[in-house]
């Protein structure tokens, strides 16, 4: 397929390709090492932020696994349990001021709920302080737009890498407990180079944040355009994991994370991908596989035994953060709809615009009244 920038790479969307050339030690995400084509490109190509980010997610081998150990240690599910109680309280707080709405008044659930409570979360764990929060917020939304004309692309990469260096400044100044100073000053080993921890900050607050956000907002939408499940969720014989599971499998938040890059020659038999050229990886379509899910691939039911999907990646680069946004999007609707059971969509029936993203898939709106008067 043709990117943005009319380069040409080849995309992978069936489950069991996409699981074999994730774990594939001739497929890598290192540009430098791998893409002998990379500066065909400028950094105000639309994909650039990604594609030439500084960090461990465009590593290869044990570079990769030992810079992605410094961070893995505050993920761990031990660690996503003790965080529960709060990020309950905190979407406890939001869904209470949703619910404080008149009868027939619209709320946007997407910037009521899910952006509020996962950009919290995410401020929390990286000590971001207030006055930073929402202004580092409205830059990590604008970079993923990758329809921005080239200007734009490098106006949006200066604002957020901005936010970031002052972010990093600012725990140098008041260190902390918490994962930027665990990255400013690690205890073993030598410090990330400041080119690392910036890009290391980037992916890190980036995907914890967008993709979540993201979650929310798609598993919140197809519920109310299945009442019957939502009404099954407020009651309690539907599980909000289950949900979560769905929506990951239906409409994963990571459309794509480009790119990845042929280290040989790779023979799939119909297909010979060369040695250099880059890979797409489409992570919306293996949920979809009509061959791994056979019964309505298109449809939301959250009844289906399997679920099976790759919305968090595979392999090496499976995303570290997969136990909090979990945990965030199933207490997200447990609170919704255990507060609101009669949540309804304002537009019924129409599909809501989405996010011009390469990357990012969800509403741009989540348009609901808490309190239908009809």
């Amino acid at each position: 397929m043709e990117l943005p920038g009319n380069l040409v790479a080849w995309a992978i969307t069936r489950h069991d390709l996409i699981r074999d050339l994730l774990s594939d030690p001739r497929v890598s995400r290192d540009f430098r090492a791998h893409w002998p084509d990379h500066d065909r490109v400028g950094h105000d190509w639309p994909l650039a932020t990604l594609v030439f980010l500084e960090s461990f997610l465009n590593r290869y081998g044990e570079e990769h696994r030992r810079l992605r150990r410094k961070v893995t240690p505050a993920f761990t599910p031990g660690r996503i349990r003790r965080m529960e109680d709060t990020v309950r309280v905190r979407a406890r707080a939001l869904v209470a001021d949703i619910a404080a709405a008149e009868p027939g008044q619209e709320v946007d659930l997407r910037a009521a709920l899910a952006r509020p409570l996962t950009m919290g979360v995410i401020c929390e764990l990286f000590g971001v302080p207030e006055d930073l929060r929402e202004r580092l917020g409205t830059a990590m939304d604008a970079v993923v737009d990758t329809t921005a004309e080239p200007e734009e692309v490098l106006a949006q990469q200066g604002e957020l890498l901005a936010c970031l260096e002052l972010l990093a400044e600012h725990k140098r100044a008041h260190p902390a407990e918490d994962l930027t100073g665990d990255l400013i000053r690690p205890g073993d080993g030598e410090p990330l180079p400041h080119r690392d921890l910036i890009g290391t900050l980037l992916l890190m607050i980036g995907a914890g944040y967008e993709t979540t956000v993201n979650l929310i907002a798609n598993a919140v939408h197809s519920l109310l355009t299945n009442p019957e499940y939502r009404d099954r969720l407020a009651e309690g014989s539907l599980a909000a994991e289950e949900v979560v599971e769905e929506s990951l499998r239906l409409d994963p938040p990571a459309k794509y994370v480009p790119l990845r890059y042929a280290v040989e020659d790779i023979d799939l038999g119909e297909v010979l991908i060369r040695k250099g050229e880059p890979i797409l990886v489409a992570f919306g379509g293996p949920g979809r596989d009509p061959d791994l899910h056979p019964e309505r691939p298109d449809a939301f039911d959250p009844d289906r035994e399997a679920k099976e999907h790759l919305a968090f990646g595979h392999g090496a680069h499976y995303c570290v953060g997969a136990h909090l946004g979990r945990m965030e999007a199933r207490v997200a609707l447990e609170e919704l709809f255990g507060a609101l059971p009669d949540l309804a969509l304002t537009e019924d029936g129409r599909e809501p615009d989405r996010i011009p993203s390469f990357f990012i898939n969800g509403p741009l709106r989540v348009p609901a009244v808490p309190h239908p008067t009809g």
